[in-house]
C-alpha cells in the first residue's frame, strides 16, 4: 500500500516491542512531527523524559526508530525510522506471542484514532466550510473476494501515496489523516480455509 514510501514492515520482534500504549505514541509523534529529544516528547505525550528515553532506546533496538546523531549524550534527538508501518495477519500466525502483541496494537490504534477524530469533531465548526464538508467520514459496503480486498486496498494506498506530498509549497494546503478499515460484514460466516 506504500508505493515508493518509506516503510518497516512488522515482525515478530518488532511487534512485540510496539505494542506499549508509549511506544506506540512515540513512534506516531516522531513520525508526525519530525525529529525531537526524549524531553520534548515526554512534555507532548504527558510523561517523563526517563521513561521516554528508555522507551526509546527499546524502540531503537529493533529500528522503528533512529538516534540522528545530533544532541549530544543527555539530550539525544530521535527520529521515526520509517513514515509507515505495514503487516499482514498472517505474518504472526505461527507465533503467539507476536500475534497477540499484533491484536493488541490494532486495537490500541483504533482507540487512538477514534480519540483524533473526536479531537476534530470538537473544533470543526472552527474551520471553513470547505474543510468541514470534505473532513468527515463515510461507510460503504461492497462484495469482493479476497483477491479482489488486495486490489482495492492497493489501489486506494497508491491514491494515498500519489496525495501524500501534493499540497507541498500550498499555503492552503493541510496534513490529513485518514484510517482505513476494511472487514467482512457477515463475520459470522468465514469461508473455509
Amino acid at each position: 500500500m506504500t508505493d515508493s514510501a518509506d516503510f518497516i514492515r512488522l515482525d515478530a520482534a518488532t511487534v512485540k516491542v510496539l505494542a506499549h500504549p508509549l511506544r506506540s505514541r512515540l513512534v506516531g509523534a516522531l513520525r508526525l512531527n519530525g525529529p525531537s529529544t526524549a524531553t520534548a516528547l515526554a512534555q507532548h505525550l504527558g510523561t517523563n523524559s526517563g521513561a521516554t528515553s528508555y522507551h526509546l532506546r527499546k524502540l531503537a533496538e529493533v529500528g522503528l526508530v533512529v538516534d540522528t546523531g545530533q544532541g549530544d549524550a543527555k539530550s539525544r534527538v530521535w527520529a521515526a525510522a520509517s513514515e509507515l508501518t505495514q503487516f499482514e495477519v498472517s505474518d504472526f500466525d505461527d507465533d503467539e506471542d507476536a500475534a497477540t502483541a499484533l491484536g493488541w496494537l490494532e486495537r490500541d490504534w483504533l482507540r487512538h484514532f477514534t480519540d483524533k477524530f473526536g479531537q476534530w469533531l470538537d473544533v470543526r465548526h472552527s474551520w471553513p466550510a470547505p474543510w468541514r464538508d470534505r473532513a468527515g467520514m463515510n461507510d460503504d459496503t461492497v462484495l469482493v473476494s479476497a483477491d479482489q480486498l488486495r486490489q482495492m486496498h492497493d489501489e486506494i494506498g497508491a491514491v494515498i501515496a500519489r496525495y501524500r506530498r501534493v499540497g507541498q509549497g500550498n499555503p492552503d494546503a493541510k496534513r490529513i489523516a485518514t484510517y482505513l478499515v476494511f472487514y467482512p460484514v457477515d463475520m459470522d460466516k468465514a469461508p473455509r480455509r
